[in-house]
């Protein structure tokens, strides 16, 4: 069984779903998939997220501020703790640093990513991070303000095999997207490769960045599917086998989920 560790169920398009998220994840439960981690990225969808979550019994959330929603409102660490304590959450994020997309921001990107560090080593829960362009950063970051014990993940992981390295020295874990599975991702692949399995998670990030045969395409938790047997295939494995493995690594570092 796989767990999409990451998507945004908020954000995806149901009109061809008869306007039903139910629809959406007995697809995905129907290819294999028994949990789904839907994500927060604003103060604004907090309560949405939430409220998925309490519908459906597979799936739990994170709230947090994503880098490039910072202009939209901070949380102080307080606030962060106080979310951390709504049904359903198992984690604080997504949250982190993109100086690709944003560089205006730098300072309260750095600012939120503390807050949500701290917040996350109080209230007991991983942290989501989102790193782009941002490497030395972020690691800084998370030295600085993180916290060894319940850590977090690198979700939709690009960097080098250098900053996996860096991570996992920090108790992190690396979560592999279907930009695993595009052409030019050859450097992503040698990471997928050298990782230990104990720390490895697969994700969606739906609707966004659809692996290979749907690139292009609205991404949907089904194909985490697609992501898990692509890896699954450059590490020699079973797919029953990187699935046990990845579900395994999933409750382990998001214990509130069981």
């Amino acid at each position: 069984m796989l767990v999409d560790s990451h998507c945004h169920l908020d954000r995806l398009k149901l009109d061809k779903f008869g306007g039903d998220l139910s629809d959406v994840l007995n697809l995905a439960r129907a290819r294999g998939v028994h949990k789904f981690l839907c994500v927060g990225i604003s103060l604004d969808n907090v309560d949405r997220v939430v409220e998925i979550a309490g519908q459906y019994p597979d799936v739990v959330c994170s709230v947090g501020i994503h880098p490039l929603d910072v202009d939209s409102g901070l949380a102080t660490e307080d606030r962060l703790v106080e979310l951390a304590k709504k049904p359903g959450v198992v984690a604080l994020g997504e949250t982190g640093l993109d100086y690709y997309y944003s560089t205006d921001t730098k300072d309260t990107q750095r600012e939120s990513f503390a807050a949500h560090l701290r917040a996350a080593g109080r209230a007991g829960l991983p942290v989501i991070v989102h790193t782009r362009d941002a490497r030395e950063d972020t690691l800084e970051l998370i030295r600085t303000h993180g916290s060894l014990d319940h850590a977090g993940v690198l979700h939709c992981f690009t960097e080098s095999w250098e900053m996996a390295r860096a991570a996992l020295d920090l108790n992190y874990y690396i979560s592999l997207s279907g930009i695993v599975t595009f052409k030019n991702a050859e450097e992503l692949r040698d990471v997928a490769r050298k990782l230990p399995l104990d720390r490895l998670l697969v994700e969606t990030d739906s609707p966004y960045l659809a692996p290979v045969p749907y690139r292009g395409k609205p991404n949907i938790p089904a194909y985490v599917r697609e992501v898990a047997e692509f890896i699954a295939e450059l590490r020699g494995l079973a797919l029953e086998e990187l699935a046990e493995i990845t579900t395994e690594n999933f409750y382990r570092l998001f214990p509130r989920a069981a």
